[in-house]
């Protein structure tokens, strides 16, 4: 009864009040998840917690906005997420025809992330629309280096998703993911990464650009990948931003180096998004470089996937061999990404592959970020809806 009653409260408290950059505003998913929960100290912790002030904190990051209902990279989604208390937000870079740096997951997703395919743009998409025809799926390519900056901001963003059965642009448009949702769909404002800088300052919020891997070849006219890395510093240093308060990722380790050759200031903080295939994340012998070369070579930060920092131990999820060898280097860890596999009843898909057998339901959520917080020792999880992360590190006392 008292759960019950707290959980009444906090979906009465979860009104949406004024947009000011210090509300905190989680809504109802929090309690919701804990209510999922099994029986027991953590369960019994996180309950005490519901309908308490939360802070910002630095170890909620938000991932692409709140694309679990925003259209990802969007002025809504980042108000939304530095609303549910998340202090880092993430824009990933990319850029244009003319070489200026947008917001936006992939140079080459403006068909499932935006109007492009039903605008008057859509002739100028890298491959236009292929209809769905006996085993042959739709199909479309558009990519941000086929517009200009201006005809890049006239697009609307959209939730991220195609519907590869479709037969016409409209019906291929209309793909969102059931466990999404199209609620706050119809508003979608595009970001220039200058245009995020902006607003993060504005939300007193930091930083984490991310740099996309180019799906043109580079140099693009002239355009070297060497020149977009310096490129999103420049920006970041034209703004006044303190180096302190970016922390500039990429999945290459070149981009990593080059920022701490070139911008050790900003390279201090320069996170290696270890996507590494085929990395056993139970073996530190396949790691190549291995967490001491990179430590070695200026490396601080290391973000993993949230399955290579998790194993099972007669069922029970603990760190992974991964996580205590990054540890033992000195790197400090962040890991991706919370509330992107929809609901967990299934093992959660690729996102927790290496504990899959101990999830059995979103009530499981909060044991995986107890034990990357609390075990691991993450500094910070992206979410997808970072009210649950703010959430958590508000009750623990995390910063």
């Amino acid at each position: 009864m008292r759960f019950s009653s707290l959980f009444l409260g906090l979906v009465l408290l979860s009104v949406p009040l004024a947009a000011q950059a210090d509300t905190v505003d989680l809504g109802p998913r929090p309690a919701w998840l804990v209510g999922q929960m099994e029986d027991g100290p953590l369960k019994q912790k996180l309950a005490s917690c519901i309908g308490q002030p939360a802070q910002r904190t630095l170890f909620s990051i938000s991932h692409r906005g709140a694309p679990l209902q925003f259209p990802e990279h969007t002025k809504e989604g980042y108000r939304a997420a530095a609303q549910m208390g998340a202090g880092i937000l993430e824009c990933d870079v990319t850029f244009t025809k003319d070489k200026e740096l947008v917001c936006r997951h992939s140079q080459n997703d403006l068909h499932t992330t935006t109007n492009i395919l039903v605008s008057d743009l859509a002739a100028k998409c890298t491959a236009g629309f292929t209809p769905a025809a006996g085993e042959t799926k739709a199909s479309a390519e558009c990519r941000t280096s086929d517009l200009t900056l201006a005809e890049f901001k006239s697009l609307k963003a959209k939730m991220d998703g195609a519907d590869e059965s479709a037969t016409t642009p409209e019906a291929y448009q209309a793909g969102t993911a059931p466990f999404r949702t199209e609620l706050y769909g119809s508003a979608g404002t595009l970001m220039t990464h200058r245009d995020s800088i902006a607003l993060f300052k504005d939300l007193g919020v930091k930083f984490t650009p991310e740099l996309k891997s180019p799906a043109v070849d580079m140099p693009f006219d002239g355009f070297s990948q060497q020149d977009f890395a310096q490129k999103l510093i420049d920006e970041y240093k034209s703004a006044g931003i303190p180096p302190e308060d970016v922390f500039p990722q990429s999945f290459s380790l070149d981009d990593i180096r080059y920022w701490i050759e070139n911008e050790p200031d900003f390279g201090r903080q320069a996170v290696y998004l270890d996507g590494r295939r085929g990395l056993d994340p139970s073996d530190p012998s396949t790691f190549t470089p291995s967490m001491a070369e990179l430590k070695a070579m200026g490396v601080n930060y290391i973000a993993p996937p949230l399955y290579a920092l998790l194993e099972l131990d007669g069922g029970r999820i603990m760190p992974s061999a991964y996580a205590r060898s990054a540890k033992a280097a000195g790197l400090e860890l962040i890991t991706w990404t919370l509330e992107r596999s929809g609901p967990l009843a299934a093992g959660g898909g690729w996102y927790y592959q290496t504990v899959s057998d101990a999830i059995d339901g979103d009530g499981r959520l909060f044991e995986v970020v107890d034990v990357l917080a609390q075990d691991v020792g993450v500094k910070g999880i992206f979410s997808d809806w970072p009210a649950t992360t703010s959430f958590y590190a508000s009750c623990m006392g995390l910063n």
